[in-house]
């Protein structure tokens, strides 16, 4: 089972700790690109038109400065460094131990800056979206597709791949090949704020059953309890199977 997750725009910091060694992150064939890119975000962020490079607001120097750092502020686990919506339907520190467990082991955050990371990985606060054309690298989602596509096959085993990324990082990779038989699209109906706070509890639904499913039918059969769900095959051979979910009403 491989779950795959959006990063967050904000982001918990600490005040002191040890700072990020990329060469014990999860993913090790990623470590010479993670480098590439940290190094080149760093000094992007120390321009003047910083700002504009990044596609964020003038108005965040902090986050901005931040990138100028990420070799020695204190790194952050993933399940802790990712907040908002989607993070806190998530609510990695409420799981039970089992299911903890199954998150650490199955849920992949795709990061602009790091390509990608399991949970317990420790990274630097950062401010960089995949959509950024980032001097010296180019666009990031294009950047990391060759670099993803050798780590992420093989993270999936012979499970399913639940797909619970926004578009900006479903463009870094997509499965092929036999894969997208087992590619599976979480969809939801309605806002991009409800969309968020679903998918978190979709991932955290998941690794609440413990159920490694083998099959998209088998994940409907695992979510329909907690969710109204609606599964479509893909529509081509490259395309996904997507599965619409709604949380039902906690009396239903």
């Amino acid at each position: 089972m491989l779950i795959l997750l959006p990063p967050s725009e904000t982001k918990q910091t600490r005040p002191r700790g040890r700072a990020t060694d990329l060469e014990s992150l999860s993913f090790p064939e990623l470590t010479a690109m993670r480098q590439q890119v940290t190094s080149a975000l760093g000094r992007t962020s120390a321009l003047p038109d910083a700002a504009t490079r990044l596609g964020v607001s003038p108005n965040l120097t902090d986050e901005i400065a931040r990138n100028t750092a990420l070799e020695s502020a204190p790194a952050v686990p993933a399940e802790q460094l990712y907040t908002g919506v989607l993070y806190d339907a998530l609510d990695v520190a409420s799981l039970p131990t089992a299911a903890l467990r199954r998150a650490r082991r199955w849920l992949v955050v795709i990061s602009a800056a790091y390509g990608a990371v399991h949970l317990r990985d420790k990274v630097a606060p950062y401010r960089c979206s995949m959509a950024v054309n980032l001097e010296g690298v180019g666009p990031l989602a294009s950047a990391w597709r060759p670099h993803l596509a050798s780590v992420l096959p093989a993270a999936a085993h012979r499970g399913l791949i639940v797909d619970c990324r926004s578009s900006t990082y479903v463009s870094a990779w997509q499965p092929t090949g036999d894969l997208v038989d087992r590619w599976v699209q979480i969809h939801v109906p309605g806002a991009t704020h409800m969309a968020k706070h679903t998918r978190g509890l979709v991932a955290r639904a998941i690794c609440e059953a413990g159920v490694d499913a083998r099959s998209p039918h088998a994940l409907r059969e695992v979510l329909a309890d907690q969710f109204t769900v609606d599964l479509a095959e893909p529509t081509s051979r490259t395309r996904p199977w997507v599965l619409s979910a709604t949380p039902r009403p906690r009396d239903e």
